[in-house]
Parts: structure tokens; sequence; C-alpha cells
């Protein structure tokens, strides 16, 4: 099985009394797309910063990954018209009445990062989540071990680590 990595940020914004009020402003702008003809090419433009390249998969791998597995949801990160972003997860088939759901995918192009996009975009997601597949309880992430900004970020939207992978990944969870 391929990797399955996420990366990302912790927007220096989000702290002080507006972020809260900023935050949902920012969720109701962001929306999750399929990745269409129209769109796959910017996906697969998207980029990291160099030292963060190593942390995710590329994006071209995930699309590829993502025809092969019926079970994959590749959404593109859009903020109006601007495609920002990326993520993959699997809930699982609704008839098969999932508990659990995994993002392996979830990335911000890098003239995007620190301006709340990656919090609103994991937050859609979730939402998605639980409408797909009503009776998902947890929901799981996983990044490296030595990404201590993937797991401040994820630690302060609730997910916590439960482990380390047969690849070598902290697994962190959410409970719904």
């Amino acid at each position: 099985m391929p990797r399955r990595r996420a990366s990302t940020w912790r927007s220096p914004r989000s702290e002080g009394g507006g972020a809260v009020r900023r935050g949902r402003r920012m969720r109701e702008h962001v929306e999750l797309r399929d990745v269409t003809a129209d769109n796959w090419q910017a996906v697969v433009s998207l980029e990291l910063d160099p030292e963060q390249e190593d942390l995710v998969a590329s994006n071209a791998e995930s699309l590829d990954e993502a025809r092969s597995d019926p079970d994959a949801r590749p959404r593109v990160i859009c903020v109006g018209e601007r495609i920002v972003g990326f993520l993959m997860y699997d809930a699982g088939r609704p008839r098969d009445n999932p508990r659990e759901a995994l993002i392996y995918r979830f990335m911000i192009d890098r003239t995007h990062q620190g301006e709340g996009y990656g919090r609103a975009a994991l937050g859609k997601a979730l939402d998605e989540i639980r409408a797909v597949v009503p009776k998902v309880r947890k929901v799981s992430i996983s990044y490296l071990p030595d990404n201590p900004v993937a797991k401040r970020f994820y630690a302060s939207l609730g997910f916590e680590e439960v482990g380390i992978d047969e690849d070598g990944e902290m697994i962190a969870e959410l409970a719904l």
C-alpha cells in the first residue's frame, strides 16, 4: 500500500480574539469540490515549500491512486474560483455502514499557507464525511512523527495521537 502522508501548517494569524470570527467567515468561503477534467491540472500544479515536499505524496500520485481505489475521495480545496489545496479521504462505502474514515492526503499550496484555509478545509472535510457516512464515529489522519507543525495543528483540532503505523507514520484520531 502506498504511503499515506499528510502535512499541514499552523496559521500565525489564528491567535487572538478575532480568530474565531475570522475562522467562521473563512470556513464559509472555503469549498471542497470534485476533481474534474477542468481542474485536475491546477491540482497537480499546486506546490509545497521545498522543506515540505518529502512530507506528502504528490498530488499527481494521489490522483493516480484515486483512479484505482473506488473508496478514495479526492477533493479540491477552493476559495471562490481559486484552487488553494487538495485533500483525499476514504470514508468507505455508505452501504457498508463504516464507522471510521481516513484522511490521507492534505496540502495547501505554499502561496496560500498561513491564511487559515487548511483549518477551514479540514472542518469542511469533517462535515462532508459526516454527511456522506453518518455512522462514522472516528476520523484518522497520519503524519511523519518528526513533523511538529502537523502534530500541533491536528491536536488543536482535537486529534489525539494513538501510535505509529507499519509505515512509521504517526496516527492521530478524532472522535466524532
